[in-house]
């Protein structure tokens, strides 16, 4: 019997190549995921209330009427 030889990796399937990391840089890269969530999250409650205020000025307006 010959011994198996293990398959290459194939560099055509899109995939990026595993880049070892410390903690400490998996953590930070977690942080900045989160603060640019917030920062989305922060922008879409601003429009969000701006459109409510829209509104409320509608309501002012038809129930005065």
């Amino acid at each position: 019997m010959t011994p198996q030889k293990a398959a290459p990796a194939e560099q055509s399937t899109g995939r990026k190549a595993w880049v070892k990391r410390t903690p400490v840089e998996v953590v930070l890269e977690q942080i900045g995921k989160q603060e640019d969530r917030v920062a989305s999250l922060r922008e879409e409650l601003n429009q969000e209330e701006r459109e409510l205020a829209k509104l409320q000025q509608a309501r002012k307006v038809l129930e005065a009427q």
